[in-house]
């Protein structure tokens, strides 16, 4: 079994819905971004700005360095094949709506993939929102990874 001993080094605060941290482990920094999205109603163009914001932190930080995106996306990710391989099959949702539109759109241009719909799950646990009346359940929050990182 192999241990990676990961340091603390900085977080940052770049807006409160990008901030991120950066970890030392042996071989790169690993730059966690905590991503909070506007919702589906919200503007094209407020939205348009998130993801703007979100690529000028993204690329900020060099290639080699691995990057994990983690949060509420407020994207549905459906399982239309056109999108694959940047999503899985194990999606709570059959259709994409606009912002999973948008997050499938960043994670193919950075090199992505959205890795929460990758994981063999029953239903009852894919959803990351519920309703107030307890009816309606939806899968919105998301983890990105490159490409070549495997998890497990």
């Amino acid at each position: 079994m192999h241990f990676v001993v990961l340091r603390y080094i900085r977080v940052e605060f770049v807006s409160y819905r990008v901030p991120h941290t950066v970890l030392r482990s042996g071989w790169c920094n690993i730059i966690v971004l905590s991503v909070h999205a506007r919702s589906e109603e919200k503007s094209d163009d407020s939205k348009d700005s998130f993801y703007e914001e979100l690529e000028q932190v993204f690329d900020h930080f060099p290639k080699y360095h691995m990057k994990i995106l983690l949060g509420d996306f407020n994207a549905q990710v459906g399982r239309e094949n056109i999108f694959k391989p940047t999503i899985g099959n194990e999606n709570l949702h059959q259709d994409i709506n606009d912002n999973g539109v948008m997050i499938v759109n960043f994670a193919t241009s950075k090199n992505l993939v959205v890795k929460s719909t990758t994981f063999l799950h029953r239903n009852i646990h894919k959803y990351t929102w519920t309703s107030p009346d307890g009816k309606t359940h939806n899968q919105i929050d998301h983890i990105l990874i490159g490409d070549g990182i495997r998890v497990y």
